[in-house]
């Protein structure tokens, strides 16, 4: 699979990385053995970047990793965790003392003496315009904490003022054909300052993967269900901020148009891909099978004119109105 350079790690990683949040918790049960066999299949597919956080099941997806990691020391990653939600998002909270909690307690999980990426995990606004968090970052960089520091944000103005800071290495923000505003400014700016871009919630929580109906129901469990409107967490994070029924009627028609051999979520993974500037897309997976399948995605060819047109064609007709001002 082709590998990019992580912005300012300066560390290759695949292109189609795996995210694991469905791994900890809020997506259903899944077991201990088949999480391991998830990221062995992944692995085996070419992936070389995980993405976890620490709130992921309180830790367990870290655990998870760790564990998978320490039987594979063999393996090419790159591990990405995220901190800061463990607390009320409050400014001050994100302070060194929190941090150095935060990040010993991750270290502890992923069994290294090094995290080799820390983002910010959604903080609030401000927390973006405090020199006083970046130079804390900086701080955990020079103790040998943490390698590399970035951010994952909600909002398309959180990721430029993280852009403008000289030791951010990463920004992770939702893109996927029904959130295409990063593509205006976020993803020219980082490309511009040697930023790498993480994508999530690159099938818009399932989605786009066309196989739901108007009918679709999840279970308790799932933030599918308990966060429609946004009750847990900002409501982007669950089928990016969408109208679930409108959701439905676009993707089973953008997936008319995926090119032969390739299914609507890997049309959809490879148009995140093909996007200037954006290094790693990270899908989450709960079996081998959708592990291996969204890997795959990282092997297409650019994709027809037809389905990008009509990509711009159905955001601006179905999803601009709704989602573009508000992140």
């Amino acid at each position: 699979m082709e590998q990019r350079i992580l912005g300012r790690t300066g560390r290759p990683v695949s292109i189609i990385g795996l995210g694991t949040w469905q791994l900890g918790a809020d997506w259903g049960d899944v077991s201990e053995n088949d999480a391991l066999a998830v990221l062995d299949a992944a692995v085996s597919s070419g992936i070389t970047f995980f993405d976890t956080a620490d709130v992921y099941g309180d830790g367990r997806s870290e655990q998870l990793i760790g564990r998978y990691r320490a039987s594979h020391p063999d393996a090419p990653l790159t591990v990405a965790t995220k901190m800061g939600r463990r607390v009320d998002q409050l400014p001050e909270n994100y302070v060194l003392q929190n941090f150095r909690a935060w990040t010993d307690r991750s270290r502890r999980n992923l069994d290294v003496e090094t995290l080799d990426l820390v983002q910010l995990h959604c903080p609030p606004t401000p927390v973006f315009h405090s020199d006083e968090v970046f130079d804390a970052l900086d701080t955990l960089v020079d103790e040998g904490a943490i390698a590399n520091y970035g951010v994952s944000v909600e909002e398309c103005d959180q990721a430029l003022a993280a852009i403008a800071r000289p030791g951010t290495a990463t920004v992770q923000i939702i893109l996927n054909p029904f959130r295409l505003k990063p593509l205006d400014r976020v993803l020219p700016a980082a490309a511009e300052a040697g930023v790498g871009i993480i994508v999530r919630v690159p099938l818009a929580s399932g989605l786009l993967t066309a196989r739901y109906d108007e009918d679709t129901s999840f279970s308790a469990d799932d933030h599918r269900t308990f966060n429609r409107s946004g009750e847990a967490f900002d409501v982007g994070e669950t089928f990016s901020g969408v109208d679930f029924t409108d959701g439905v009627r676009a993707a089973r028609e953008l997936a008319q148009l995926a090119p032969v051999g390739a299914t609507p979520a890997q049309a959809a993974l490879a148009w995140a891909t093909q996007q200037a500037g954006v290094t790693s897309v990270i899908p989450g997976a709960r079996s081998p099978e959708q592990a291996r399948a969204n890997a795959a995605a990282g092997e297409l060819a650019p994709l027809p004119t037809e389905y990008l047109d009509a990509v711009r064609r159905i955001y601006d007709e179905s999803f601009r109105a709704a989602v573009h001002h508000r992140w």
